[in-house]
């Protein structure tokens, strides 16, 4: 493999003036080519363990019968004291019920405390700049185009998102057993089965520019989405970000991660190594296409579809202010591209307003005062679990 995209127009306007420059000014990293020899297998690998998993028991059983197996064997493991006549699964169930050594829940717990305390503007970034500006690495897209995934319900599908990263960025979520475990479980299954059925289905798979579907390459670039972009969203929108609370959200994805069936050896820890991986990694992506484009689409579509609020007046004001959003955190030619209308001056004003409303919260709730931290950790955390709430009743 080559880093195909190196001299490409897309990639050194992201790079060189783009958010990607904003990254390198922030980490001060020293890009080297051999972390692209060093990362570029991971293209061509995938999780094994799980991709055996499901071709023990979804594959060959009803889905009812294998996911009584999984929930007996992995999610309920600590209960039994039979072992699994499936090699793969006894395998998968000792992997994600042992905890590694190198994991530190307390470091963990302080990725979370940031996440909670973030509170809508998390989601805000969540929805408007990681997840809509990654549908413009257009070959990491291809898996939902292929599965039609993104034309299965974009209310029910944001929620199914959205209910994850809650249970995982919560205080202690990561523990076996719990919600989040659950999900990550159900979720490191199906990119197992999505990925066996691309490969079984899908004549037209370009594996040379696109490489193994859901590849380890592309699922580390999707979790430095909910890290280091994740990270450089908040600071857009005027969001202090500590440094203990910076190692705590590498040090909680590269453990979920891990569950999900990446080597924990070639998650980032650090800042620096995150945007040298992601530097390199972005060089085998095109920019965005049509396929780009129809996904941003949806994405809007959806707040004219969720029926949170029932007067379409309100839907659409909505829209437009995410689509401020998306002009203000992304780059000028990526909203372009996925075709995202440019605002009226009075919708593009909405985001300077919450950075304004940002730096003044953060001088009464400053992050050295232990009491007031906890009350924004709280208080964080309720407007996340109201928003869910909303989703999840919506998306019946």
């Amino acid at each position: 493999m080559r880093p195909q995209f190196i001299n490409a127009a897309h990639f050194k306007n992201f790079w060189q003036t783009g958010n990607g420059k904003e990254l390198l000014d922030w980490s001060q990293t020293d890009l080297d080519e051999a972390t692209f020899h060093r990362y570029a297998p991971l293209f061509h690998q995938v999780d094994e363990l799980g991709d055996a998993v499901v071709e023990e028991t979804y594959v060959k059983l009803p889905y009812k019968e294998a996911s009584a197996m999984i929930d007996h064997y992995i999610l309920r493991a600590n209960k039994g004291k039979d072992e699994s006549p499936h090699p793969a699964l006894s395998q998968l169930s000792a992997q994600l019920n042992n905890r590694p050594q190198w994991f530190d829940e307390r470091l963990a717990n302080f990725g979370a405390s940031l996440c909670m305390r973030a509170g809508a503007n998390a989601l805000m970034i969540l929805r408007d700049f990681s997840l809509m500006g990654g549908y413009d690495f257009a070959y990491l897209n291809k898996p939902l185009i292929h599965t039609q995934a993104f034309k299965r319900g974009a209310v029910k599908r944001l929620k199914d998102t959205l209910e994850f990263w809650i249970s995982v960025t919560r205080t202690d979520a990561l523990r076996p057993q719990s919600k989040a475990f659950e999900l990550i479980v159900r979720t490191r299954l199906m990119h197992s089965y999505a990925r066996l059925k691309i490969k079984k289905d899908d004549q037209h798979w370009d594996y040379e520019n696109w490489g193994e579907p859901i590849n380890l390459w592309d699922m580390i670039a999707t979790y430095t989405g909910f890290s280091l972009v994740f990270m450089q969203g908040l600071r857009k929108l005027g969001i202090r970000i500590s440094e203990t609370e910076e190692r705590g959200l590498f040090h909680l994805w590269k453990y979920v991660g891990y569950l999900l069936g990446i080597p924990a050896s070639v998650l980032p820890d650090t800042r620096a190594q995150a945007v040298e991986q992601f530097y390199w990694w972005s060089a085998t992506q095109a920019k965005g296409d049509a396929d780009s484009a129809e996904l941003a689409l949806a994405l809007r579509n959806e707040n004219l579809e969720n029926t949170i609020y029932k007067q379409l007046f309100r839907r659409r004001i909505l829209l437009k202010l995410h689509d401020s959003m998306n002009w203000f955190l992304l780059d000028a030619e990526v909203v372009q591209r996925l075709n995202i209308p440019k605002p009226s001056p009075l919708y593009r004003a909405f985001p300077k307003f919450i950075l304004l409303a940002n730096r003044f919260s953060q001088k009464i709730y400053t992050l050295s005062n232990p009491e007031k931290y906890a009350r924004l950790v709280q208080f964080g955390n309720e407007q996340q679990q109201k928003v869910l709430a909303d989703y999840v009743k919506n998306s019946e």
